[in-house]
């Protein structure tokens, strides 16, 4: 079992940073790989980042390519997204969630039926 919070969300200029942060509990943080995922209203939830278990491969929606940095510490048991030149677009609940880590295609990263496990949410809210 593992449980998520995620931190960091606000309303912040378009051009401007945020931070997220999704806590995990439990002591096999390390085996998970992990994904952030957006919902905006009326809109169905998307892909933005996840990163392997070891951090060593990360992928990214185009999106949010080259703006968007995922990142993790296991030994703070804590992922991170790291977010700049925001838009309004990005405008949305942003969710961390992690699976266990396997052999998969990069591909599968990006689906959210792959995750196991989520947190509540933070909202990030970009004003023009």
């Amino acid at each position: 079992q593992v449980q998520l919070v995620e931190s960091g969300g606000g309303l912040v200029q378009a051009g401007g940073s945020l931070r997220l942060s999704c806590a995990a509990s439990g002591r096999t943080f390390s085996r998970y790989a992990m994904g952030w995922f957006r919902q905006a209203p009326g809109k169905e939830r998307e892909f933005v980042a996840a990163i392997s278990s070891s951090g060593g491969r990360t992928y990214y929606a185009d999106s949010v390519k080259g703006r968007f940095t995922i990142s993790r510490d296991n030994a703070k048991n804590t992922v991170y997204l790291q977010m700049n030149s925001l838009k309004p677009e990005d405008t949305a609940a942003y969710y961390c969630a992690a699976a266990p880590e396997g052999t998969y295609y990069s591909v599968t990263y990006s689906l959210h039926n792959h995750y196991d496990y989520w947190g509540q949410g933070t909202q990030v809210t970009v004003s023009s």
